[in-house]
C-alpha cells in the first residue's frame, strides 16, 4: 500500500467509499500534524486536497477486517478500507496516535475542542491563580506589618531626637524629617485600606464568577450532549431513510445487490471531487411517511398526460383561450432540517451541493428568469416615452420589480438541466414571447430572449454563483440584462445585484437584496444608479428601501427615484432652485411633492399564496402543462412535475436519475473530445441549440445571444435536434 512514514505521521493508499454509482476509489491519503487529509493521486497534492478531517475532534472506529470509519459527528465521515488486515492496523494505530496527540496539544493551547482534557486545564489553571493571589495578599499583609513597625520607629527615634540639646539650626532640620515621615505614615496608610477593600473585592467577585463560569460550563456540555444526541439521531434517521430508498436501476423494481443496500449509508455529502460536481443530489432523503414506498420502472415520465402530442397540440388553441390556472397543489407540510444538509456547504459552490427537492420549489431556473417579465408593462410604457429620461425611469422601476417576488421566495428553483429550455407565449394576452435555455452546467448559466410587439427586446444571460457563509447565503447573478427599444434604438444595459438569505441555522429564513445598479443608455449617455440599501435592524429608514437618481451625460441629475423593492416606486422631477446658480442645486422634498409619479406598485399575492411557495399570479400559471412546446421544456421534466404533485419521494428518485443521465453524456462528450484530441481532427464541444455565443457589441463581453428557428420550428412541430434529455 505504498504507506511511509513511521508514528503518527504516515501517508499512502486507501480506498474511500464515494457513492452509489462508484463505490470505493483509491485515494492517497496524508496524516500529519493531527490531520488528515486525502488527494486523488500523489501528483496532486502538490495543489488540490480534496478534503481534510481533523483528528482532534473525530471518532475511529473498526468496522471489520479491513474497513475502518473516521468521523467527526456527522458532518464528515470517511469510510475506507485498506488493502490488507496488517495495513489497517498500521493505519488505525497512527491515526490513534495522531488523535491522542492532537487532543493533548489542543488542551495545552486551551482551545475548547475536547471537553474533558479543557475543563481538567481550566481547572488546574484557576487552582493555581487563585493560589498565587492568595500568597501575594499575605505578603501585602507582611509589607503592611512591617511599614507600620518601621513607621512607628522612625517617629519614636525623631521625637527622641527632638529632646536632645542640639544646636539651635539643628531644630528646623528635624521638624523637616518629621512632618516627611508623618506624610509617608499617612499616604502608607491609604494605600494599605486601598488594598484591603481590593482584596475583599477580589474575594466575593472571584465567588460569583467562578459560580457563573460553572454554570456556563455545565450548559455548554449539555448543550453539546444535546447536539450529539442531536446529530446522532439525524444520523440514524438519515441511514434508515437511505437504507429504504431504492436506487434508479437499469430493470425495473430491482433494488441492487445486499451489498449496495449495507453500503448506502455511506454518501458523504460533502464529498469530493469534480465526479460529483454534476449530481444535484447524491443522496435521496426520503421521507418517513412513504418509507416503504419502492420506485419502479426507471422513468417516469408523462406523469402529467395520456394523450399524444399532436392531439395536444391540436387542442393548443382552445387551451390557451381557456383560463390561466390560478393555484397548485398546496406544498406537504413536511420539515426538514435545512441546516443538516448546508453544514457540509461552507463556503461552497451552491450548485455543486446535493439537495433533495424538499428545499426547492416546483419551478426551474429558467421559468424564475421569466418571472423578470411579469411588470413587462413598464417597458411598454417606457417604449411610448417621448424623453429618453423618462424612458430611463421606466426601465429602472422594472429593473427593481423583478425583486418583488423574492421577498417571501426561500425555496430554491430547481438547477437546469443542460439544454433544457423554457418558452412563455403571451403574445395574445401580453404582446411578449420568451425563450429561455440552460447553455452550460458548471457553472450554471441560463439565457434569454424576450421580444414584445410593443417595440421592445429584453435579453440577458445571467450565471448564478453562490457562497454559503454559515449564517447567511450569498447569491451573486453574474451576466448583463439588456433592453433595446425599436424605436429609438436607445439600448440600456445593467447588471443585478446580490441577494441575500439569512436565517439558515435558526429561525425564520427572510431575504434581502443589497448593492447598486447602473443603468445605461448606450445611444444618449443617460445614467441611473440605483442604490439596494441592506436591511438593519438600527435603521429608521423604512425596510427594502431603493434610492435613484437619473442624470444626462454632463452627470446634471433630472429625476430622484425613491420606493423599496417589494412594495412600489416612485420619481420626483429634480429643478434647480430659483436664486442659485449652481444649476444642480436638489430641491426640498416637501417642494418635489407635487411632480410625484409613481413609475410601479406590486402586484398582491393570490389567495393562499403562503401554501403554494408564496407564488405570484405570473408562477402559478409558468409550470401548467401547454401542448406543443419543445420536448426540453422545463414544463416537461419529470421530477419537477412529480414534486409539484406532492408526490416528493419520486421527484427525489427521478432527480438522481436525470442527473446521473446528464452526467453521462457529459463523459461521453470529454471522451469524444480527448478522442478528437489525440486523432488531431477537429472537435465542436458543447454549444447550445437556439443561442449562439459571440462577442456582444455594446458590452464586448462573450454571451449567447438568441439565433432564432425557436418559434418557427414551433409552428412545423419539428424537434428534430433538440438533445434527449429527460
Amino acid at each position: 500500500s505504498g504507506a511511509g512514514g513511521s508514528g503518527s505521521a504516515r501517508e499512502g493508499w486507501l480506498f474511500k467509499w464515494t457513492n452509489y454509482i462508484k463505490g470505493y476509489q483509491r485515494r492517497w491519503f496524508v496524516l500529519s500534524n493531527g490531520l488528515l487529509s486525502y488527494y486523488r493521486s500523489k501528483a496532486e497534492m502538490r495543489h488540490t486536497c480534496r478534503g481534510t478531517i481533523n483528528l482532534a475532534t473525530a471518532n475511529i472506529t473498526v468496522e471489520d477486517s479491513c474497513n475502518f470509519i473516521i468521523s467527526n459527528g456527522g458532518a464528515q465521515t470517511y469510510h475506507l478500507k485498506a488493502s490488507s488486515e496488517v495495513e489497517r492496523q498500521r493505519w488505525v494505530t497512527a491515526l490513534e496516535l495522531a488523535k491522542a496527540k492532537a487532543v493533548k496539544m489542543l488542551a495545552e493551547s486551551d482551545e475548547s475542542g475536547d471537553e474533558e482534557s479543557v475543563s481538567q486545564t481550566d481547572k488546574t489553571e484557576l487552582q493555581n491563580t487563585l493560589r498565587t493571589l492568595s500568597s501575594k495578599v499575605e505578603d501585602l499583609s507582611t509589607c503592611n506589618d512591617l511599614i507600620a513597625k518601621h513607621g512607628t520607629a522612625l517617629q519614636r527615634s525623631l521625637s527622641e531626637l527632638e529632646s536632645l540639646k542640639l544646636p539651635a539650626e539643628s531644630n528646623e532640620k528635624i521638624k523637616q524629617v518629621n512632618e516627611r515621615a508623618t506624610l509617608f505614615r499617612i499616604t502608607s496608610n491609604a494605600m494599605i485600606n486601598a488594598c484591603r477593600d481590593f482584596l475583599m473585592l477580589a474575594q466575593t467577585h472571584s465567588k460569583k464568577w467562578q459560580k457563573s463560569l460553572q454554570y456556563e460550563r455545565d450548559q455548554r456540555i449539555r448543550l453539546e450532549e444535546t447536539l450529539e444526541q442531536l446529530a446522532k439521531q439525524h444520523n440514524h434517521l438519515e441511514r434508515a431513510f437511505r437504507g429504504a430508498t431504492v436506487l434508479p436501476a437499469n430493470t425495473p423494481g430491482s433494488a441492487g445487490s445486499g451489498k449496495d443496500q449495507c453500503c448506502s449509508g455511506k454518501g458523504d455529502m460533502s464529498d469530493e471531487d469534480d465526479e460529483n460536481e454534476f449530481f444535484d443530489a447524491p443522496e435521496i432523503i426520503t421521507m418517513p411517511e412513504n418509507l416503504g414506498h419502492k420506485r419502479t420502472g426507471s422513468n417516469i415520465s408523462g406523469a402529467s398526460s395520456d394523450i399524444s402530442l399532436d392531439e395536444q397540440y391540436k387542442h393548443q388553441l382552445e387551451e390557451t383561450k381557456k383560463e390561466k390556472r390560478t393555484r397548485i397543489p398546496y406544498k406537504p407540510n413536511y420539515s426538514l432540517n435545512l441546516w443538516s444538509i448546508m453544514k457540509n456547504c461552507i463556503g461552497k459552490e451552491l450548485s455543486k451541493i446535493p439537495m433533495p427537492v424538499n428545499f426547492n420549489e416546483p419551478l426551474s431556473m429558467l421559468q424564475r428568469l421569466t418571472e423578470d417579465l411579469e411588470y413587462h408593462e413598464l417597458l411598454d410604457r417606457a417604449a411610448k416615452c417621448e424623453n429618453s429620461l423618462e424612458q430611463l425611469c421606466y426601465v429602472a422601476a422594472f429593473t427593481v420589480s423583478s425583486y418583488s417576488t423574492t421577498v417571501f421566495r426561500t425555496s430554491k428553483p430547481f438547477n437546469p438541466l443542460l439544454g433544457e429550455t423554457f418558452e412563455l407565449d403571451r403574445l395574445e394576452e401580453n404582446g411578449y414571447r420568451s425563450l429561455c435555455e440552460q447553455v452550460s452546467h458548471h457553472p450554471p448559466a441560463a439565457a434569454h430572449h424576450a421580444e414584445s410587439k410593443n417595440g421592445w427586446t429584453l435579453r440577458q444571460e445571467i450565471k448564478i454563483t453562490s457562497k454559503f457563509r454559515g449564517k447567511y447565503l450569498s447569491i451573486m447573478p453574474l451576466g448583463t440584462i439588456h433592453c433595446i427599444f425599436h424605436a429609438t434604438g436607445h439600448h440600456y444595459t445593467w447588471k443585478k445585484v446580490t441577494t441575500t438569505v439569512h436565517n439558515i441555522i435558526v429561525g425564520k429564513l427572510w431575504i434581502d437584496q443589497s448593492g447598486e445598479i447602473d443603468i445605461i443608455n448606450h445611444k444618449t449617455g443617460d445614467k441611473c444608479n440605483l442604490k439596494f440599501v441592506p436591511y438593519s435592524y438600527f435603521s429608521r429608514d423604512v425596510a427594502r428601501k431603493v434610492t435613484g437618481e437619473v442624470t444626462d451625460p454632463s452627470g446634471k441629475v433630472h429625476f430622484a427615484l425613491v420606493g423599496t423593492w417589494d412594495e412600489k416606486m416612485d420619481c420626483f422631477k429634480i429643478q434647480p432652485a430659483v436664486g442659485e446658480n449652481g444649476g444642480d442645486a436638489r430641491q426640498r422634498v416637501h417642494e418635489a411633492e407635487e411632480s410625484r409619479v409613481m413609475l410601479w406598485k406590486r402586484n398582491p399575492l393570490p389567495k393562499n399564496a403562503e401554501n403554494m411557495y408564496y407564488f405570484s399570479e405570473l408562477a402559478l400559471t409558468l409550470n401548467a402543462w401547454e401542448g406543443g412546446t419543445a420536448p426540453t421544456d422545463s414544463r416537461l421534466r419529470p421530477d419537477q412535475r412529480l414534486m409539484e404533485n406532492g408526490r416528493w419521494d419520486e421527484a427525489n428518485a427521478e432527480k438522481q436519475r436525470l442527473e446521473e443521465k446528464q452526467r453521462l453524456s457529459r463523459k461521453k462528450r470529454e471522451a469524444e473530445a480527448m478522442k478528437a484530441t489525440e486523432d488531431g481532427t477537429p472537435y465542436d464541444p458543447y454549444k447550445a441549440l437556439w443561442f449562439e455565443r459571440k462577442k456582444d457589441p455594446v458590452t464586448k463581453e462573450l454571451t449567447h445571444i438568441y439565433r432564432g428557428e425557436y418559434w418557427e420550428c414551433k409552428e412545423k412541430q419539428d424537434w428534430n435536434s433538440c438533445p434527449d434529455i429527460f
